[in-house]
């Protein structure tokens, strides 16, 4: 049986409200809610005091919120306008000052919430983020178990891609492939660009249909239990590689094992990024990787920690991150190899397939 972690997590956050010199916090990013209460809906703010927790809803979520929020959260049902209900909430506790969640309220719900609050104001950073850094074992879980069935997903439409195929076609047998095996979502657009295509990072998928000798790079992921699932492959279709090809792909492949394998918690983000990205530079592509090695994975496909040159931050243990380099060639096609890495105390434990051995779809 899955543990559940709510209260725990609420107990956290309440121990950062004093230090963060506030009386109470409110929440309004919508993971951040899910993380907290176990609510997977779309509208919502979640109201967290000392000694007590109140979720504050509209009337389409009332009897998702009573299955899926956790029975020791005060649910309040507004039929009209939360923020009013926002405001009468408060006025009842009266806290001097409310912290709120800086990075993820809009302008206009910042007015509504000063409107609301009959106290001080203060924003703040991070507060719930820093809490969901480190996956606890069930959320490890949950994220391979999106990681088997994007795998699987894709496994299963591989064999139906070849030339005179667009784009876009193969994305959708990509998504419906996904949604069949259960995933709830796709965490971000689903990116397939082949030919010189595959030299944009973040392509949209488009129209282009596939020729004999373009790379096609798939970038793809699922979600389970509200956990995400990130993963890149590049295949060649209809046709073998030439020499250049099986190069830059080599360099790529090379650099993406070294570094899915020596990572360490404790590293800096720039010291992992390097494990990678000196091995493509020493290959004379430097250049051409011009994205960071990865990022955090969770109940957002983009998470902490950054596995950056630009960050010094240390990488804590317990975090899940993906590994991804790439080089991009414009107007000859590009190479990206993505899997998702759990760093456990023991060292890197792979939580995808790894398997990136280069595919000639002939």
């Amino acid at each position: 049986m899955q543990a559940d972690r709510r209260l725990e997590r609420l107990a956290a956050l309440r121990s950062r409200l004093a230090p963060a010199g506030v009386d109470a916090f409110l929440v309004t990013h919508l993971p951040n809610i899910r993380y907290l209460t176990g609510f997977s809906g779309t509208a919502g703010m979640l109201l967290v005091e000392p000694a007590r927790a109140i979720f504050i809803t509209d009337f389409r979520y009332e009897i998702q919120a009573s299955l899926e929020v956790h029975r020791d959260v005060a649910v309040e049902i507004e039929r009209a306008n939360i923020w009013v209900r926002l405001r009468q909430v408060l006025k009842r506790s009266g806290p001097q000052s409310l912290g709120y969640e800086q990075d993820h309220l809009v302008v206009r719900d910042a007015s509504r919430l000063g409107e609301a609050a009959p106290g001080r104001l203060e924003p703040r950073s991070e507060l719930v983020e820093d809490l969901r850094l480190i996956k606890a074992p069930e959320e490890v879980a949950l994220i391979r178990e999106a990681a088997e069935l994007a795998q699987d997903a894709l496994a299963s439409i591989v064999p139906g891609i070849h030339p005179g195929q667009s784009e876009r076609a193969v994305a959708a047998n990509l998504e419906a492939a996904l949604r069949h095996r259960g995933s709830e979502w796709h965490p971000f657009p689903t990116i397939v660009a082949s030919g010189p295509r595959a030299a944009l990072p973040h392509a949209r998928t488009s129209d282009r249909v596939l020729e004999a000798g373009d790379f096609l790079l798939v970038d793809f992921g699922a979600e389970v239990g509200g956990y995400c699932a990130d993963l890149s492959r590049t295949f060649l279709i209809g046709a073998r590689a030439t020499g250049r090809q099986r190069e830059v792909y080599g360099l790529v492949q090379a650099a993406q094992l070294r570094a899915r394998t020596a990572i360490r918690a404790g590293q800096t983000g720039r010291e992992a990024d390097a494990l990678a990205r000196d091995l493509i530079a020493q290959g004379g592509h430097g250049a051409d990787f011009g994205h960071s090695l990865g990022h955090g994975l969770g109940l957002e496909v983009h998470e902490a920690p950054r596995l950056s040159p630009t960050s010094d931050l240390p990488i804590p243990g317990g975090v899940v991150v993906t590994i991804e380099p790439g080089i991009y060639l414009p107007g000859w096609g590009g190479v990206r190899l993505e899997d998702d890495v759990h760093l456990a105390p023991d060292g890197p434990i792979l939580l995808s397939d790894g398997r990136t051995e280069l595919v000639e779809l002939v």
